[in-house]
């Protein structure tokens, strides 16, 4: 910000400071430091914008200096004054609307260009999208000005993807400047066992700026409209919501109303239709534990997995089933010679945050042929013996001493059904052609219809664990990849089947910045819910 403004006041006519000209005068080129070249600029822009008693406005001497030496200068422009002022607005217009602002401070020439609606509408547009929600916005007599400074810049930090913490459940909230409103919208899967149908969303809060000029947060959950609510930001990557009115969310019915809405909304179905005990008890469990939180809520920011050429399939998030406790949403990323499938929301067993499944993309299975994969034997000996030579390399990592041992028998051919590649290499050999795929006879599946061709199979681990994630463990199962927006998991001690389906959604400020970033948020998700 103090290199714009100090290059903005040289170009007025303040100049280059004494120490930078006098360090030109007696030094080399190239000999001088960044670390020196940066104070020069912080100290040129202190004295531009932070005038002492003794110093006029820049704008104005400059131009005196430059109206005194007119005849002896050059024609050309030498500042940014001379310039005509349609140009200086294209010229700010093009600047980031957060140095604006500070921009301002220069010099009145340029405070008064900057009232000039262009710069603000271009901003909405470049940053935040908005095109024609900004002809609606002046037809009501909002300025894009203010819109800007009001409205979208103050809340810039909390749009892109977040989970909120709800106990083992958590969520996917994507907040997005919709219309002329900031809109946090809540992402649920669709009903059990629906896997492929695209996803539900609702609205949680929204910020607009209808009433007294000012922005305003309502809480948008209830039966009864719209209704006073309010945002904090908590810390970085982190803000929560209250809802001022909670009264609101009460239904004239009681709990009991409450509860045949809640779960028409989130099931698709009445209590009654619902014949498994167990699966009532969690869905009774799911609903108090949630509704008692009435939309006050804290939330962490959570990226979309970076996508690397040499990855299997593009990832991202997906719907996939987990048995009674219906459809849950996971992200699927690439590490290497990992694949690893974390919960975005999750259940009472195995909560949001955690490491569902990690696939080993250096052990690919090789199917038999279909009359031998309807065996439940047949596939749990495939498994079972990819599961034991991992152990195996696992071990030869922990005792170094015994790594010469296991290389010697690393010659020995490869259990029947599993392919011998280089390291690396399977995730990016994937079989073109379809190859047949039924499930085991015996193994239980959500979805009675699923795909009957696969392209490539591999060796995988799935996390189970008890009621309140207790004893939790890693168990062996069967990756399957049917296509590039499809996959599921047979998990061989549970003799159950999940099918997984990708997220279409377009979800707004979503990337990670980094691959480290991702990491770092993927280490953090599984330590809020250990």
């Amino acid at each position: 910000m103090l290199l714009r403004m100090a290059v903005c006041a040289r170009l007025c006519g303040a100049g280059q400071s004494r120490r930078c000209r006098r360090r030109q005068r007696h030094s080399q080129p190239h000999q001088d430091s960044d670390s020196d070249m940066d104070m020069d600029e912080e100290e040129e822009a202190e004295r531009v914008v932070g005038k002492t008693k003794d110093e006029p406005d820049v704008c104005s001497s400059g131009a005196g200096v430059l109206a005194s030496g007119a005849s002896a200068g050059p024609p050309h422009p030498q500042s940014l004054l001379d310039l005509p002022p349609e140009l200086l607005v294209e010229i700010f217009s093009s600047l980031p609307g957060a140095a604006l602002p500070n921009l301002a401070l220069v010099c009145k020439k340029f405070r008064q260009i900057l009232n000039t609606e262009t710069i603000w509408r271009r901003r909405c547009t470049e940053e935040f999208g908005m095109r024609d929600d900004l002809r609606k916005m002046e037809i009501l007599g909002m300025s894009s000005r203010d819109l800007y400074v009001k409205l979208l810049h103050p809340y810039r930090n909390i749009l892109g993807l977040w989970q909120p913490d709800i106990g083992p459940y958590g969520g996917l909230l994507n907040v997005v400047v919709d219309g002329l409103f900031i809109i946090g919208w809540m992402y649920l899967p669709p009903h059990d066992p629906r896997v492929e149908d695209p996803m539900r969303r609702r609205p949680l809060f929204r910020i607009h700026m209808w009433e007294k000029n000012k922005a305003m947060v309502e809480c948008m959950y209830g039966h009864k409209g719209p209704h006073k609510g309010d945002i904090q930001t908590v810390k970085k990557d982190e803000f929560s919501t209250k809802c001022n009115q909670t009264d609101h969310h009460r239904m004239p019915g009681g709990r009991q109303e409450e509860f045949r809405t809640w779960l028409e909304d989130e099931w698709g179905r009445t209590l009654e239709d619902i014949f498994h005990e167990h699966m009532q008890e969690l869905i009774l469990m799911k609903f108090i534990y949630t509704s008692q939180y009435d939309n006050c809520l804290t939330y962490r920011r959570i990226y979309l997995p970076p996508c690397l050429p040499s990855d299997l399939l593009q990832p991202g998030l997906f719907k996939g089933t987990y048995g009674s406790h219906g459809l849950e949403i996971i992200m699927l990323s690439f590490h290497g010679s990992k694949a690893k499938v974390t919960k975005l929301t999750g259940d009472p067993n195995v909560p949001a945050g955690q490491l569902t499944l990690e696939i080993d993309l250096n052990r690919p299975v090789r199917l038999p042929d279909l009359e031998h994969q309807r065996s439940m034997e047949e596939l749990s000996r495939l498994v079972l013996g990819v599961h034991e030579e991992a152990q195996r390399g696992l071990q030869a990592q922990d005792a170094p001493s015994e790594a010469a041992e296991v290389a010697e028998g690393s010659d020995s051919a490869p259990p029947a059904g599993v392919e011998d590649v280089e390291p690396g290499a399977a995730a990016c050999s994937a079989a073109s052609e379809a190859q047949p795929f039924v499930l085991p006879l015996g193994v239980m599946a959500r979805n009675e219809v699923y795909p009957r061709t696969c392209k490539m199979c591999f060796y995988g681990t799935g996390l189970i664990a008890g009621h309140g994630f207790t004893s939790p463990e890693r168990t062996p199962g069967l990756f399957v990849l049917f296509d590039d927006d499809r996959f599921g998991f047979i998990w061989l001690e549970l003799k159950s089947f999940s099918l997984y389906s990708r997220l279409t959604d377009q979800l707004s400020h979503a990337q990670a910045p980094s691959m480290e970033h991702f990491e770092a948020m993927l280490r953090n998700m599984q330590s809020w819910t250990s």
